[in-house]
């Protein structure tokens, strides 16, 4: 009996996991867009401002979502270079990734309106209001 009351909360564990792991898959190319909007960015302060909004990345998740969006021509970069190590690269916004940015800010602002109204409203209401 222990052992299945164990198996069940792991089971919930895992499924809140995979289910809160979705949601932030589904804003993180939004959020990075939207700190890459406010001036050229390198990717480790990315993950800094990320981290310190409570939105944790890993440099790891991170380089290959920049890449793609480059590759889909959303960002561009350029090299400077740096007084302690290597060169760095710095991306900014092409105009196709300003429009992209404009359609995923709306689409957000959509999804947050319509996920307040659910979740914030009175267990009371009918559902059909």
């Amino acid at each position: 009996m222990v052992k299945l009351i164990l198996e069940e909360i792991i089971n919930l564990i895992m499924n809140i996991e995979n289910t809160q792991s979705q949601m932030r898959k589904g804003i993180l190319e939004f959020c990075i867009l939207s700190i890459i909007r406010r001036g050229e960015a390198y990717p480790s302060d990315i993950v800094e401002e990320m981290r310190t909004s409570g939105l944790h990345i890993l440099e790891g998740t991170l380089y290959p979502l920049l890449t793609r969006l480059k590759n889909a021509e959303m960002l561009t970069y350029r090299w400077v270079e740096s007084n302690s190590g290597p060169p760095r690269k710095y991306f900014s916004l092409t105009p196709k990734g300003e429009a992209f940015y404009k359609e995923l800010e709306q689409t957000w602002q959509e999804l947050a309106n319509g996920v307040n109204a659910l979740a914030n409203k009175n267990s009371n209401e009918p559902l059909n209001q």
